[in-house]
């Protein structure tokens, strides 16, 4: 794999002025694929505007200046992705990633208490040795749990101090969710009916926000109860 990246074939969900310059920093392997992700070095530099160079921001990541999920992150090349936060304790700053309306992921400011948790989407589950039931999350984490409460397509809110499940947002009908791909991605709209499919193909979800419509289950996000538990990016034309 290429240790580079022209800025014309980077990710479509990075906000980067595309004809500038002619190469980008490339994610490395990480939690977050690549075509889903930004470097730290990038938002740092182009997203946060805290440096002017390659060089600055390697830098600055490199002192161990910026937390990620309250984790010290000294590789400027490390993808950041969806419901991730961005903190930097020097200028009492945090920030949550999330799409827009426009499928790009943004920075969304936030308080400090709500830097302090994060928003976890369970992937799938896996049974390990003594019956302990593994919580296999979308950030690459995984979750231990004694007893088998969770599903799939349900959201954890988890804490960074006490890394514990606070509160669980059910992929359930009822539930307030962000749309994270597709024609409506960064769409909030409340979950009316999940279609099982019984076929290959994915199930669906009819939801309701600004009109009616449909999207495959693993678009759907849920953020909350009977409103968004974030701040959510404002809407722009």
């Amino acid at each position: 794999m290429s240790k580079h990246l022209k800025r014309l074939a980077a990710p479509r969900v990075i906000r980067v002025p595309r004809k500038e310059r002619v190469l980008t920093i490339r994610v490395a392997p990480g939690p977050h694929p690549f075509e889903q992700a930004i470097p730290l070095g990038l938002i740092v530099r182009e997203y946060l505007s805290l440096c002017d160079t390659y060089k600055e921001a390697r830098k600055i990541v490199s002192n161990g200046e910026i937390l990620v999920d309250g984790v010290k992150q000294k590789n400027f090349k490390f993808p950041c992705g969806l419901m991730d936060i961005i903190s930097i304790p020097k200028m009492r700053k945090d920030v949550r990633i999330l799409y827009d309306r426009n499928g790009k992921l943004t920075l969304i400011p936030i308080s400090e208490s709500d830097a302090e948790w994060k928003l976890c989407r369970i992937q799938n589950k896996t049974i390990l040795k003594g019956k302990k039931i593994q919580l296999n999350l979308h950030d690459g984490k995984n979750k231990l749990v004694e007893k088998d409460e969770y599903k799939t397509g349900d959201v954890l809110k988890i804490s960074f101090k006490k890394n514990k499940i606070d509160d669980v947002y059910k992929f359930e009908t009822g539930t307030i969710s962000m749309i994270i791909g597709g024609m409506h991605v960064g769409e909030i709209a409340s979950i009316e009916e999940i279609q099982i499919v019984a076929s290959s193909k994915p199930n669906l979800v009819n939801l309701k926000g600004e009109k009616e419509f449909s999207t495959i289950a693993e678009y759907v996000f849920p953020i909350g109860r009977n409103k968004p538990a974030i701040t959510i990016p404002e809407v722009t034309m």
